[in-house]
């Protein structure tokens, strides 16, 4: 996985804001304690098209690392969202849950912005019996991204399951590595063509045409 740091905040304010005061002080006081690495405060009274960018409605707004909250917050809980920001356990954990509530968009936000957050969408792969909001969060995560230029580095993390013990993980990484429309995929594809599972050789014919079609010499 990733080496994750020490996370750095966000913080949008306004004037009229109740809560904004004590957030403020404990994101501040964080900071000292080397918690945070750097913390931004944007006062919306002065800067207002910031909300509009970050799509925000209402204040304190906070972001921690990745984590994104509204609302007022103790100390205990944003300390707890900055240790879960710097660890990969909390990294895979902030994906899990947000698959799991359905807000793949989040998701997919945040790895448009940063691409190194892929392993941990491709290793709740593993998990067969995963929540079917997860399977399907990344399903539509692969659809995304699969085809983009920076996925390839992560095409060999696929590849590897193609050789899971789960039938179902194999069908699904065979998909996926269709999408990419990369010929790193062809191998791993065939390989597949005469696996035990009855499913997983039909995902496999289906992925070599659909790789056919796409140009691809299989």
């Amino acid at each position: 996985m990733n080496k994750i740091h020490t996370p750095e905040a966000m913080l949008l304010i306004s004037v009229k804001c109740p809560h904004c005061a004590s957030v403020t002080k404990s994101l501040c006081e964080m900071v000292k304690q080397g918690e945070l690495a750097s913390l931004k405060i944007i006062n919306l009274e002065k800067q207002p098209e910031v909300a509009d960018e970050l799509g925000v409605r209402s204040v304190p707004w906070i972001r921690i690392g990745w984590f994104e909250m509204e609302g007022l917050h103790s100390q205990k809980e944003l300390q707890q969202r900055a240790q879960q920001a710097s660890s990969d356990e909390g990294a895979l954990a902030y994906i899990s849950d947000e698959l799991t509530e359905g807000r793949v968009n989040k998701v997919l936000s945040l790895l448009e912005s940063q691409h190194e957050f892929m392993p941990y969408v491709l290793s709740l792969m593993e998990d067969a019996d995963a929540k079917i909001n997860i399977r399907l969060g990344i399903g539509v995560v692969l659809e995304e991204f699969a085809a983009s230029g920076w996925f390839e580095p992560y095409i060999p993390q696929l590849v590897e399951y193609t050789r899971h013990k789960d039938e179902r993980v194999r069908a699904d990484a065979c998909h996926y590595l269709s999408l990419t429309v990369n010929n790193q995929a062809i191998t791993s594809i065939k390989g597949l063509l005469n696996d035990v599972s009855e499913e997983v050789r039909e995902v496999a014919k289906e992925s070599l045409d659909e790789l056919r079609g796409a140009g691809l010499e299989v």
